[in-house]
């Protein structure tokens, strides 16, 4: 598998699964454009991938110019896009009866607006490539959860997303596919607001309500993703791959 000649853009790669697709990415050969908010913590990653070949942009995914920017000062540095992923996203808990219009807002702004706008201003330069993308979803995409509605909600949004826009760039040669990943242990449900011990009760718990009995690592989310991306999975489009150690085919007994 080389991503040798190939520039990847990756959104939300200061942290989390976004770096370490990165980093495995870049062992791989790939020439990398890296989005986050957090410079320094960017520049971190960056220096782990290679800064001769690794590109940094910032920007509020919220944002349009900040998006348009993006895209474009990828492609003017490296002259192409051969694979987009879209991995920026937030967590917010919150059930029917708590959760507010201004929290399933922040979260469809980024999870599926931000997706949407990112991914309609690459394509035009994806489909000269005959690239691809691969969108960062959840098992929540697939599996009906409860409290965290909204989060939830959108990725069953990036899922339907993902089988739809397969099929319309199928006839230009642009493979388009998620991963759905179970839970992974980052900083993800940190910042959804949980405190140091309600995160250590729901990683334990949370090898119980995984097959395989654990919780999954970020590499083992990042080497998934590089399958999607690379020729290997040449025939594979409209996929929305359960990463999850089995849970999206557990239920309670």
């Amino acid at each position: 598998m080389s991503f040798m000649g190939k520039v990847v853009l990756i959104t939300g790669a200061s942290s989390g699964i976004g770096a370490a697709t990165a980093v495995h990415l870049a062992q791989l050969g790939a020439s990398l454009s890296i989005h986050g908010r957090n410079m320094d913590n960017l520049n971190k990653v960056a220096e782990q991938c290679g800064k001769s070949k690794t590109f940094v942009v910032t920007g509020e995914l919220t944002n349009e110019s900040d998006v348009k920017n993006i895209i474009d000062s990828t492609v003017k540095h490296y002259g192409k896009l051969d694979i987009l992923v879209n991995n920026a996203g937030i967590l917010e808990t919150g059930t029917i009866e708590s959760t507010s219009v201004e929290q399933y807002d922040r979260v469809f702004n980024i999870n599926v607006r931000s997706v949407y706008h990112l991914t309609a201003l690459a394509v035009p330069h994806l489909i000269k490539t005959k690239g691809n993308i691969v969108n960062v979803s959840s098992v929540t995409g697939l599996r009906s959860f409860p409290g965290c509605l909204a989060y939830c909600m959108s990725k069953g949004a990036v899922d339907q997303f993902t089988r739809c826009i397969a099929l319309e760039l199928a006839e230009k040669q642009v493979r388009v596919n998620s991963v759905n990943p179970g839970v992974i242990v980052t900083n993800l449900h940190e910042r959804s607001g949980m405190n140091k011990e309600q995160l250590a009760a729901f990683f334990d718990h949370s090898k119980g309500t995984h097959a395989l009995g654990r919780t999954g690592d970020v590499k083992e989310i990042a080497k998934t993703i590089a399958f999607l991306a690379s020729d290997d999975a040449s025939f594979i489009t409209g996929a929305t791959l359960p990463v999850d150690g089995g849970r999206h085919a557990m239920c309670p007994r």
